[in-house]
Protein backbone atom coordinates (compact mmCIF):
# COMPACT_ATOMS: atom_id res chain seq x y z
CA UNK A 1 0.00 0.00 0.00
CA UNK A 2 1.29 3.84 -1.00
CA UNK A 3 0.57 7.51 0.85
CA UNK A 4 -0.16 10.47 -1.24
CA UNK A 5 0.29 13.57 0.93
CA UNK A 6 -0.68 16.45 -0.29
CA UNK A 7 1.77 19.55 0.16
CA UNK A 8 0.86 22.22 -2.85
CA UNK A 9 -1.78 24.76 -3.08
CA UNK A 10 -1.16 28.55 -1.96
CA UNK A 11 -2.36 28.85 1.26
CA UNK A 12 -3.70 32.20 0.78
CA UNK A 13 -5.79 31.48 3.99
CA UNK A 14 -2.62 32.12 5.99
CA UNK A 15 -0.59 35.27 4.05
CA UNK A 16 1.30 36.80 4.98
CA UNK A 17 3.22 33.83 6.27
CA UNK A 18 2.70 31.83 2.85
CA UNK A 19 3.86 34.42 1.10
CA UNK A 20 7.61 33.15 1.93
CA UNK A 21 7.03 29.51 3.25
CA UNK A 22 4.51 26.24 2.35
CA UNK A 23 1.71 25.87 4.60
CA UNK A 24 2.17 22.62 5.03
CA UNK A 25 5.90 23.56 6.90
CA UNK A 26 4.51 26.13 8.92
CA UNK A 27 5.27 24.70 12.43
CA UNK A 28 3.04 23.13 15.51
CA UNK A 29 4.91 22.58 18.68
CA UNK A 30 7.85 23.50 16.54
CA UNK A 31 7.02 20.62 14.25
CA UNK A 32 6.44 21.22 10.55
CA UNK A 33 2.26 20.31 10.12
CA UNK A 34 3.50 17.93 7.06
CA UNK A 35 5.26 15.88 9.62
CA UNK A 36 2.61 14.76 11.69
CA UNK A 37 1.29 13.43 8.05
CA UNK A 38 4.30 11.44 7.36
CA UNK A 39 4.72 9.96 11.12
CA UNK A 40 0.90 8.87 10.85
CA UNK A 41 1.62 6.85 7.38
CA UNK A 42 4.28 5.41 8.66
CA UNK A 43 3.08 4.21 11.79
CA UNK A 44 0.42 2.73 9.56
CA UNK A 45 3.07 0.48 7.99
CA UNK A 46 3.26 2.17 5.20
CA UNK A 47 6.77 3.38 3.78
CA UNK A 48 5.70 4.11 0.40
CA UNK A 49 4.92 8.03 0.22
CA UNK A 50 4.40 10.53 -2.86
CA UNK A 51 4.24 13.89 -1.93
CA UNK A 52 2.19 16.26 -4.20
CA UNK A 53 4.42 19.46 -4.42
CA UNK A 54 3.51 23.29 -6.20
CA UNK A 55 4.85 26.40 -5.97
CA UNK A 56 7.38 26.21 -2.81
CA UNK A 57 8.34 22.51 -4.60
CA UNK A 58 12.30 22.90 -3.47
CA UNK A 59 11.11 24.25 0.10
CA UNK A 60 9.42 20.94 0.53
CA UNK A 61 12.11 18.48 -0.68
CA UNK A 62 14.94 19.90 1.64
CA UNK A 63 12.14 20.64 4.73
CA UNK A 64 11.34 17.05 4.26
CA UNK A 65 14.32 15.13 3.31
CA UNK A 66 16.57 17.16 6.47
CA UNK A 67 15.02 14.17 8.42
CA UNK A 68 15.83 10.41 7.97
CA UNK A 69 11.99 8.50 7.70
CA UNK A 70 11.98 4.64 7.25
CA UNK A 71 9.95 4.86 4.30
CA UNK A 72 11.03 5.75 0.79
CA UNK A 73 9.76 9.20 -0.86
CA UNK A 74 9.13 10.97 -3.89
CA UNK A 75 8.10 14.25 -4.71
CA UNK A 76 5.28 15.03 -7.34
CA UNK A 77 4.86 17.78 -9.20
CA UNK A 78 1.39 19.48 -9.22
CA UNK A 79 1.92 22.94 -10.93
CA UNK A 80 -1.51 24.71 -10.08
CA UNK A 81 -3.88 23.40 -7.64
CA UNK A 82 -6.81 21.87 -9.48
CA UNK A 83 -9.02 20.05 -6.64
CA UNK A 84 -8.31 16.80 -4.92
CA UNK A 85 -9.13 14.66 -7.30
CA UNK A 86 -6.35 16.09 -9.85
CA UNK A 87 -3.60 15.44 -7.41
CA UNK A 88 -4.91 11.46 -7.78
CA UNK A 89 -4.75 12.31 -11.67
CA UNK A 90 -1.18 13.65 -11.50
CA UNK A 91 0.11 10.57 -9.47
CA UNK A 92 -1.58 8.32 -11.81
CA UNK A 93 1.55 6.81 -12.84
CA UNK A 94 3.47 6.53 -9.45
CA UNK A 95 0.38 4.97 -7.60
CA UNK A 96 0.09 2.43 -10.20
CA UNK A 97 -2.50 -0.11 -9.36
CA UNK A 98 -2.35 -0.23 -5.45
CA UNK A 99 -3.99 0.88 -2.96
CA UNK A 100 -3.39 4.04 -1.09
CA UNK A 101 -4.23 6.74 1.61
CA UNK A 102 -4.68 10.13 0.42
CA UNK A 103 -3.88 12.49 3.31
CA UNK A 104 -3.60 16.15 3.38
CA UNK A 105 -0.87 17.64 4.46
CA UNK A 106 -2.20 20.58 6.24
CA UNK A 107 -4.38 17.90 8.71
CA UNK A 108 -3.27 16.79 11.98
CA UNK A 109 -5.21 13.63 13.28
CA UNK A 110 -4.41 13.10 17.14
CA UNK A 111 -5.22 9.50 16.91
CA UNK A 112 -3.70 8.43 13.64
CA UNK A 113 -4.64 6.21 11.21
CA UNK A 114 -3.45 2.97 11.83
CA UNK A 115 -7.42 1.82 13.00
CA UNK A 116 -8.92 3.52 10.06
CA UNK A 117 -6.76 1.87 7.92
CA UNK A 118 -7.47 -1.71 9.49
CA UNK A 119 -11.40 -0.82 9.03
CA UNK A 120 -10.64 -0.40 5.26
CA UNK A 121 -8.84 -3.57 4.69
CA UNK A 122 -11.52 -5.44 7.08
CA UNK A 123 -14.53 -4.12 5.36
CA UNK A 124 -13.10 -4.70 1.79
CA UNK A 125 -14.27 -1.65 1.11
CA UNK A 126 -13.84 0.29 -2.68
CA UNK A 127 -13.36 3.41 -0.86
CA UNK A 128 -13.28 4.08 2.99
CA UNK A 129 -13.18 8.02 4.53
CA UNK A 130 -13.15 9.74 7.74
CA UNK A 131 -15.57 11.30 9.55
CA UNK A 132 -16.12 13.43 12.29
CA UNK A 133 -19.34 15.64 14.22
CA UNK A 134 -19.11 19.19 13.66
CA UNK A 135 -21.92 21.80 15.38
CA UNK A 136 -21.37 23.58 12.09
CA UNK A 137 -21.78 21.21 8.96
CA UNK A 138 -23.07 23.95 6.56
CA UNK A 139 -18.93 24.55 6.27
CA UNK A 140 -18.32 21.35 5.47
CA UNK A 141 -18.06 18.52 2.97
CA UNK A 142 -21.15 16.11 4.83
CA UNK A 143 -21.86 12.70 4.87
CA UNK A 144 -25.51 10.66 4.57
CA UNK A 145 -25.19 7.17 5.37
CA UNK A 146 -26.93 4.14 4.35
CA UNK A 147 -30.07 2.88 6.38
CA UNK A 148 -28.27 0.65 8.43
CA UNK A 149 -25.15 3.24 8.65
CA UNK A 150 -22.56 1.03 7.21
CA UNK A 151 -21.86 3.22 4.17
CA UNK A 152 -22.16 6.27 2.75
CA UNK A 153 -25.17 6.97 1.01
CA UNK A 154 -24.61 10.26 -0.29
CA UNK A 155 -22.31 13.44 0.19
CA UNK A 156 -23.00 16.92 -0.06
CA UNK A 157 -20.79 20.20 -0.16
CA UNK A 158 -21.79 22.87 2.27
CA UNK A 159 -25.40 22.00 2.22
CA UNK A 160 -27.87 24.52 3.66
CA UNK A 161 -29.79 21.91 5.13
CA UNK A 162 -27.00 19.17 5.99
CA UNK A 163 -28.12 15.81 5.89
CA UNK A 164 -25.83 14.87 8.86
CA UNK A 165 -23.57 16.19 10.91
CA UNK A 166 -20.74 13.95 9.83
CA UNK A 167 -18.03 16.60 8.48
CA UNK A 168 -15.27 14.62 5.88
CA UNK A 169 -11.99 14.91 7.53
CA UNK A 170 -9.15 15.35 5.13
CA UNK A 171 -7.98 11.64 5.13
CA UNK A 172 -9.21 9.09 2.51
CA UNK A 173 -8.55 5.61 1.51
CA UNK A 174 -9.09 4.01 -2.17
CA UNK A 175 -8.67 0.82 -4.52
CA UNK A 176 -7.09 1.58 -7.68
CA UNK A 177 -10.51 1.80 -8.88
CA UNK A 178 -11.03 5.74 -7.94
CA UNK A 179 -8.59 6.39 -10.71
CA UNK A 180 -11.41 6.12 -13.08
CA UNK A 181 -13.85 7.46 -11.01
CA UNK A 182 -11.54 10.82 -11.32
CA UNK A 183 -11.83 10.44 -14.78
CA UNK A 184 -15.09 10.46 -15.19
CA UNK A 185 -15.82 13.97 -13.34
CA UNK A 186 -16.18 17.24 -14.56
CA UNK A 187 -14.89 20.12 -13.00
CA UNK A 188 -16.94 21.73 -10.77
CA UNK A 189 -17.96 26.02 -10.12
CA UNK A 190 -14.71 26.12 -8.51
CA UNK A 191 -12.86 24.61 -12.24
CA UNK A 192 -11.72 22.37 -9.53
CA UNK A 193 -11.58 18.42 -9.81
CA UNK A 194 -14.03 17.49 -6.65
CA UNK A 195 -12.77 14.04 -4.30
CA UNK A 196 -16.06 14.19 -3.49
CA UNK A 197 -17.57 14.40 -6.75
CA UNK A 198 -15.08 11.37 -7.35
CA UNK A 199 -16.57 9.00 -4.42
CA UNK A 200 -19.92 9.75 -5.57
CA UNK A 201 -19.03 8.50 -8.85
CA UNK A 202 -17.93 5.28 -7.15
CA UNK A 203 -20.94 5.46 -4.65
CA UNK A 204 -23.80 5.84 -7.87
CA UNK A 205 -22.02 3.51 -10.00
CA UNK A 206 -22.35 0.52 -7.33
CA UNK A 207 -18.85 0.48 -5.43
CA UNK A 208 -18.88 0.28 -1.69
CA UNK A 209 -17.63 3.31 0.58
CA UNK A 210 -17.07 2.84 3.93
CA UNK A 211 -16.28 5.22 6.59
CA UNK A 212 -14.69 5.65 10.12
CA UNK A 213 -15.54 8.06 12.98
CA UNK A 214 -12.69 10.12 14.27
CA UNK A 215 -12.88 9.65 18.06
CA UNK A 216 -10.17 12.31 18.87
CA UNK A 217 -9.32 15.53 17.87
CA UNK A 218 -8.61 16.82 14.58
CA UNK A 219 -7.38 19.86 13.10
CA UNK A 220 -7.37 21.19 9.45
CA UNK A 221 -4.58 24.00 9.93
CA UNK A 222 -5.28 26.44 7.32
CA UNK A 223 -5.88 29.65 8.81
CA UNK A 224 -4.15 31.41 11.93
CA UNK A 225 -6.57 30.48 14.48
CA UNK A 226 -6.75 26.37 13.16
CA UNK A 227 -2.79 26.88 13.69
CA UNK A 228 -3.15 28.26 17.66
CA UNK A 229 -5.92 25.43 18.24
CA UNK A 230 -3.67 22.62 17.08
CA UNK A 231 -0.73 23.89 19.19
CA UNK A 232 -2.58 24.06 22.06
CA UNK A 233 -3.70 20.29 21.23
CA UNK A 234 -0.18 19.22 21.24
CA UNK A 235 1.36 20.57 23.65
CA UNK A 236 -1.50 19.12 26.20
CA UNK A 237 0.21 15.76 25.52
CA UNK A 238 3.76 16.87 26.05
CA UNK A 239 6.14 15.47 29.06
CA UNK A 240 8.59 17.16 30.85
CA UNK A 241 12.23 17.14 29.26
CA UNK A 242 14.57 19.90 30.07
CA UNK A 243 18.01 19.44 28.27
CA UNK A 244 20.06 22.66 29.57
CA UNK A 245 20.84 23.94 33.03
CA UNK A 246 18.53 26.99 34.18
CA UNK A 247 17.93 29.38 36.95
CA UNK A 248 14.67 29.83 35.41
CA UNK A 249 11.33 29.25 37.65
CA UNK A 250 9.48 26.78 35.55
CA UNK A 251 6.55 25.37 36.56
CA UNK A 252 3.98 22.56 34.65
CA UNK A 253 5.65 20.87 31.40
CA UNK A 254 8.04 21.96 29.54
CA UNK A 255 10.19 21.21 26.87
CA UNK A 256 13.38 23.01 26.46
CA UNK A 257 16.33 21.44 23.98
CA UNK A 258 20.03 22.21 23.74
CA UNK A 259 21.76 25.51 24.01
CA UNK A 260 19.10 27.12 24.75
CA UNK A 261 20.17 30.03 27.46
CA UNK A 262 17.77 31.22 29.99
CA UNK A 263 18.29 33.60 33.15
CA UNK A 264 17.38 33.66 36.41
CA UNK A 265 14.69 36.37 36.13
CA UNK A 266 12.61 34.55 33.02
CA UNK A 267 9.52 32.29 34.70
CA UNK A 268 8.31 29.90 32.22
CA UNK A 269 4.58 28.61 32.80
CA UNK A 270 3.87 25.23 30.27
CA UNK A 271 2.78 23.64 28.48
CA UNK A 272 5.77 25.53 26.85
CA UNK A 273 7.99 23.66 23.83
CA UNK A 274 11.40 26.10 23.75
CA UNK A 275 13.60 24.91 20.76
CA UNK A 276 17.18 25.16 20.49
CA UNK A 277 20.11 27.68 20.71
CA UNK A 278 17.61 30.06 22.09
CA UNK A 279 18.05 33.00 24.90
CA UNK A 280 15.64 34.39 26.71
CA UNK A 281 15.94 36.94 29.45
CA UNK A 282 14.08 38.70 31.87
CA UNK A 283 10.44 37.51 30.06
CA UNK A 284 7.70 35.29 31.06
CA UNK A 285 6.40 32.60 29.02
CA UNK A 286 3.14 31.95 29.51
CA UNK A 287 0.89 28.40 28.83
CA UNK A 288 0.88 27.37 25.07
CA UNK A 289 3.82 28.86 23.69
CA UNK A 290 5.85 27.05 21.02
CA UNK A 291 9.66 28.94 20.40
CA UNK A 292 11.38 27.47 17.36
CA UNK A 293 15.07 27.67 16.71
CA UNK A 294 17.26 30.47 17.63
CA UNK A 295 14.73 33.10 19.04
CA UNK A 296 15.55 35.63 21.47
CA UNK A 297 13.29 37.11 23.72
CA UNK A 298 13.85 39.95 25.67
CA UNK A 299 11.71 42.04 28.42
CA UNK A 300 8.94 40.54 26.96
CA UNK A 301 5.70 38.02 27.94
CA UNK A 302 4.59 35.93 25.73
CA UNK A 303 1.77 33.61 26.10
CA UNK A 304 -0.49 31.44 23.56
CA UNK A 305 1.66 32.10 20.49
CA UNK A 306 4.22 30.38 18.02
CA UNK A 307 7.24 32.05 17.06
CA UNK A 308 8.90 30.93 14.17
CA UNK A 309 12.86 30.62 13.94
CA UNK A 310 15.43 33.59 13.82
CA UNK A 311 12.67 35.79 15.71
CA UNK A 312 13.42 38.53 17.85
CA UNK A 313 11.26 40.05 20.23
CA UNK A 314 12.71 42.80 22.84
CA UNK A 315 10.89 45.02 25.29
CA UNK A 316 7.61 44.22 23.07
CA UNK A 317 5.22 44.42 26.49
CA UNK A 318 2.60 41.17 26.04
CA UNK A 319 2.00 38.96 23.40
CA UNK A 320 -0.90 36.77 23.19
CA UNK A 321 -2.44 34.61 20.67
CA UNK A 322 0.21 35.15 17.87
CA UNK A 323 2.06 33.67 15.09
CA UNK A 324 4.83 34.99 14.50
CA UNK A 325 6.92 34.60 11.04
CA UNK A 326 10.61 33.47 10.99
CA UNK A 327 13.17 36.22 11.56
CA UNK A 328 10.54 38.60 12.16
CA UNK A 329 11.57 41.23 14.74
CA UNK A 330 9.54 42.81 17.09
CA UNK A 331 11.41 46.14 19.03
CA UNK A 332 10.65 48.65 21.80
CA UNK A 333 7.68 48.12 23.57
CA UNK A 334 6.10 50.11 25.97
CA UNK A 335 6.07 50.08 29.30
CA UNK A 336 2.73 49.26 30.33
CA UNK A 337 0.86 47.39 27.31
CA UNK A 338 -2.29 45.73 27.42
CA UNK A 339 -1.61 43.06 25.48
CA UNK A 340 -1.03 42.47 21.56
CA UNK A 341 -1.85 40.29 18.83
CA UNK A 342 0.10 39.73 15.55
CA UNK A 343 0.23 37.43 12.56
CA UNK A 344 3.57 38.34 11.06
CA UNK A 345 5.35 37.39 8.31
CA UNK A 346 8.71 35.98 7.52
CA UNK A 347 11.40 38.92 8.02
CA UNK A 348 8.57 41.28 9.74
CA UNK A 349 9.97 43.96 10.90
CA UNK A 350 7.50 45.80 13.56
CA UNK A 351 8.47 49.29 16.23
CA UNK A 352 5.97 49.43 18.83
Amino acid sequence: MKALILSGGHGTRLRPLTYSQQKQLIPVANKPVLFYAIEDVIEAGIHEIGIIVGPNAEQVKETVLSEDWDADIEFIYQGDPKGLAHAILVARDYLGDDDFVMYLGDNILREGIVEHLRHFKDGDFDASILLQEVPNPQQFGVAELSEDGKTIKRLVEKPKVPPSNLALVGIYFFKPVIHEAVRNIKPSWRNELEITDAIQWLIDNGYRVGWTKVTGWWKDTGKPGDLLDANRLILDDIQTEIQVETKARIHGRVVIEKGTEIDEKTVIKGPVVIGKNVVIRNSYIGPYTSIGDNVVIENTEVEDSIILPDSEIRDAGRIVESLIGRGAKILRGSSHPSGRKFVLGDMSRVLL
